[in-house]
C-alpha cells in the first residue's frame, strides 16, 4: 500500500523550511511521496504581496527538481474560485489507486484555525492529518498546543477523540486520526523571505539557489 502526503499552502515563495519539514514528515511516516499543492486564491489570506500563481508553481518545480520524493500539483491553480482543502482531498482520493493511504500535512497554527475551513468536519471523515509543530516550539509550548488541539477536536469535531501519548496522536472510533509531529526547527518563513527581499537583503540562506535566481530574474517581492 502506497502512502502519500498532501502538503498545501500558498508557498509565497517556497523556502528551505518547507523542504526541511517535507523531508522530516516523509521520513517520519514512511511516505512514498509528498505532493506540494500551491493554492490559487487562499480563502483566509489577506497578504497583498502574493506572487502570481504561475510564479509560485514554477518556484516549487525548480526547488524540487532533483528530489524524486516530492511532486507538485497545479490542481488548485486550475480550479476557479477559492482553494478549498476538501475539494483537493476529494480530487486526490478520486485519482489515486483505492488502496493508497493519503495524509494531509498541515502546520499546527493553520490546523488551529480549521473551523474556518469549508466543510472542515467532513475532512476528519476522509483523511488522516499530520500536524507539524511550528519551528522553534519549546516543550511548554508543545504541551499547551496538545491541550488546545484536544479542546478543538473534542468541542468542534467530535467528543469521541482521545489522545494516545504513546503514539502522539488523537484517535477516534469512527473518524480519521490526527498525528502530532515535531519537525526540525528552521527559523525561516515566507514573510521573512519577502521582507528581506523587499529591503534589499540577501535571501541566499532562505531559499534554494535556483529559486533565488528565479525571484531575482522576475523581480518578485520588491
Amino acid at each position: 500500500m502506497k502512502k502519500i502526503g498532501l502538503f498545501g499552502g500558498t508557498f509565497n515563495p517556497i523556502h528551505l523550511g518547507h523542504l526541511t519539514v517535507a523531508r522530516d514528515v516523509r521520513e517520519g511516516f514512511g511516505l512514498d511521496k509528498i505532493w506540494l499543492i500551491p493554492s490559487a486564491l487562499p480563502p483566509h489570506k489577506k497578504e497583498k504581496q502574493i506572487a502570481e500563481a504561475s510564479d509560485r508553481l514554477e518556484m516549487i518545480r525548480i526547488a524540487i527538481a532533483d528530489n524524486p520524493n516530492l511532486s507538485v500539483s497545479d490542481v488548485e491553480l486550475k480550479r476557479s474560485g477559492p482553494s478549498y482543502t476538501i475539494d483537493t482531498v476529494e480530487y486526490f482520493k478520486a485519482i489515486v489507486p483505492k488502496e493508497t493511504q493519503l495524509y494531509f500535512i498541515v502546520g499546527v497554527d493553520a490546523f488551529l484555525d480549521i473551523e474556518l475551513w469549508k466543510s472542515f468536519r467532513e475532512l476528519f471523515q476522509v483523511i488522516p492529518f499530520i500536524v507539524m509543530s511550528r519551528p522553534g516550539a519549546m516543550d511548554g509550548e508543545l504541551e499547551k498546543k496538545e491541550k488546545t488541539l484536544n479542546d478543538l477536536l473534542v468541542t468542534k469535531v467530535s467528543p469521541g477523540y482521545h489522545f494516545d501519548s504513546g503514539k502522539n496522536a488523537f484517535f477516534h472510533p469512527d473518524q480519521q486520526p490526527v498525528f502530532l509531529f515535531e519537525v526540525t526547527p528552521v527559523d525561516i518563513s515566507a514573510t521573512m523571505v519577502r521582507t528581506d527581499r523587499s529591503k534589499g537583503r540577501t535571501i541566499a540562506s532562505l531559499v534554494p539557489e535556483k529559486v533565488k535566481e528565479y525571484i531575482e530574474s522576475k523581480g518578485l517581492y520588491l
